[in-house]
């Protein structure tokens, strides 16, 4: 059976507005204009799936039943979008947590790539034609690790990586102009800037460079 290629988003900051440990389902604010875009990397092939750390819940902010709440509404908000997502990967866990068996160093938390590699078995996806956009560096850790090609969107709170495993391969101003850039890499179209940087960074060649 030939594998899948997949789309995975870290959720706060990525594909809604960022906010801290949001813990309700009205806290989950997708991005403006985010469903065509999603929607046409979807009809295009792509596995759209949500990869998230959410440390809140070995902290005590809100439960695992909180989560599922929430991800059943940012499920239906999608949907009236057209979009589907494929799957909702998170890990619950912080070392600093206070429900002791949440409060453990795992193989799941970014920057470790366990949720990529869980869903690339549950859903026969390829890694390799694989991307993950997400907006803080240990989301790009993760994908790289996993052999995913990655994107970093510029929320103006990532200085730049002095690691060869935490440089993208592209950087978007926004995650619309994330999502651009992966339709633009699969199939040449209308013009995609891809070799944004943020001001504060210096030019490398390691990024912006076609995959």
């Amino acid at each position: 059976m030939e594998k899948h290629q997949a789309l995975f988003l870290d959720r706060d900051g990525t594909l809604v507005h960022p906010g801290h440990y949001p813990s309700r389902p009205e806290d989950l604010r997708l991005y403006d204009g985010i469903g065509p875009e999603l929607r046409v990397l979807q009809e295009a092939g792509f596995r759209l799936v949500i990869i998230t750390n959410q440390a809140g819940i070995a902290r005590g902010y809100f439960t695992e039943a909180d989560l599922q709440r929430m991800h059943a509404y940012l499920r239906s908000e999608l949907a009236l979008l057209g979009v589907h997502l494929d799957g909702i990967y998170y890990c619950p866990h912080h070392i600093d947590g206070v429900i002791p068996e949440l409060a453990i160093r795992c193989d799941c938390r970014k920057p470790q790539p366990g949720m990529l590699l869980q869903a690339a078995a549950d859903l026969n996806i390829d890694l390799h034609r694989s991307w993950f956009v997400g907006d803080i560096l240990d989301d790009i850790e993760a994908g790289n690790r996993a052999g995913c090609r990655t994107i970093l969107v510029d929320l103006g709170t990532e200085q730049a990586p002095a690691q060869p495993l935490r440089r993208p391969n592209f950087v978007a101003r926004d995650t619309l102009h994330a999502l651009r850039i992966v339709a633009t890499i699969r199939q040449p179209g209308p013009a995609v800037d891809l070799s944004y940087r943020p001001s504060t960074w210096t030019l490398t060649p390691e990024i912006g460079v076609e995959v």
